[in-house]
């Protein structure tokens, strides 16, 4: 249990270093208004402070560091959240505002501005496959053997894909396949597509698609969903700006193969619960984020969730800052959603 000096202490030295990516003496901490105490009385709670974890002494004559304890314990007790800029509040502001056709582009835009809010990087994942079913399907012949098939989602999202179908096939017979699957695949969601195809869809093939078997190995191939959510990234070379990375290039290669692989920032969600979340370097499920703080958001649409917001930064991030940002945008996303 932390005295409230040490609690008074302790919130100083990573406010400061939050702001200067410097290690902090006791000299510079003496000189805060609210604090009130010698260099030497600091320097003596500094000292117990690191005894029992929350600091750390990167040098024998440097000042100190939070240490991961520390920045639990700031998160938890300490953190003074304030309000929202003027600036963040207009950027948000115009957020709301817009009117956009497409859940995608909701979450490509509000990615961006969280980026840009906060200099870390962003990660948003969007709905659930299994709140995503699909709206219409059709294929265009572009070449002897090719054709391009477009699918549309009910979250306004358009797939194309190039397909190979059979060599020689008559272009009436791919329309009669294209009309089995607008039948029975209408407001399907996309986790029972597989089953779907298997049986209704199969079996209605074969009444009325000539050489449908050949046809039905090329739906099996296009239908395949290859990931569960929807990854939008901003900001990724943000890691750049900050010193901590800048002087480990192969930590933040690590960090940029991750933003290269859905699968990868998917499972950094992995532990993910409800309301707003924050996951200090090793509390992070991936080793190569370890040196990171995740904090995240879920947004929901109608009391069901639908997906996360993650800021990705040093763990000398700005939690008070981003914390705010998130707050206010997980509880108004509705409002982003449904403006459109």
């Amino acid at each position: 249990m932390l005295t409230d000096r040490q609690r008074l202490i302790l919130s100083a030295i990573i406010n400061d270093y939050i702001d200067s990516n410097e290690p902090v003496g006791s000299r510079s901490i003496s000189k805060h208004e609210k604090i009130g105490l010698s260099a030497a009385t600091i320097r003596n709670e500094m000292s117990d402070l690191e005894a029992m974890g929350f600091l750390e002494q990167p040098h024998t004559s440097a000042g100190r560091i939070p240490s991961q304890k520390g920045y639990r314990y700031f998160v938890d007790h300490l953190i003074e959240r304030g309000r929202l800029s003027s600036h963040e509040l207009n950027v948000l502001h115009s957020l709301f505002s817009q009117k956009i056709d497409e859940t995608e582009k909701v979450m490509q835009q509000v990615a961006f501005m969280m980026s840009h809010l906060t200099n870390y990087t962003t990660i948003a994942l969007g709905g659930e496959i299994k709140n995503t079913t699909i709206k219409h399907i059709q294929f265009v012949p572009i070449q002897d053997n090719k054709a391009v098939a477009i699918i549309v989602t009910n979250t306004g999202h358009v797939e194309n894909k190039i397909v190979t179908i059979p060599p020689q096939l008559p272009i009436g017979e791919l329309e009669k396949m294209v009309n089995v699957l607008n039948h029975k695949l209408k407001d399907t969601p996309l986790t029972q597509l597989k089953e779907k195809l298997m049986q209704e869809v199969r079996m209605e093939m074969a009444k009325h698609v000539a050489r449908y078997e050949e046809l039905f190995i090329v739906l099996q191939q296009l239908f395949t969903p290859d990931q569960d959510h929807k990854v939008y990234l901003s900001g990724t070379t943000n890691m750049l700006d900050q010193p901590e990375f800048t002087k480990d290039l192969t930590q933040v290669k690590k960090i940029m193969n991750i933003f290269e692989d859905n699968q990868a920032v998917t499972r950094l969600f992995s532990s993910v619960n409800h309301g707003i979340q924050v996951h200090i370097g090793e509390e992070n499920k991936l080793t190569e984020i370890n040196n990171c703080s995740l904090i995240t958001a879920t947004y929901a649409i109608d009391d069901e969730t639908m997906g996360v917001i993650g800021i990705l930064g040093p763990t000398r991030m700005n939690y008070g800052k981003v914390l705010n940002l998130l707050d206010y945008i997980s509880n108004d996303f509705q409002k982003v959603i449904k403006g459109h």
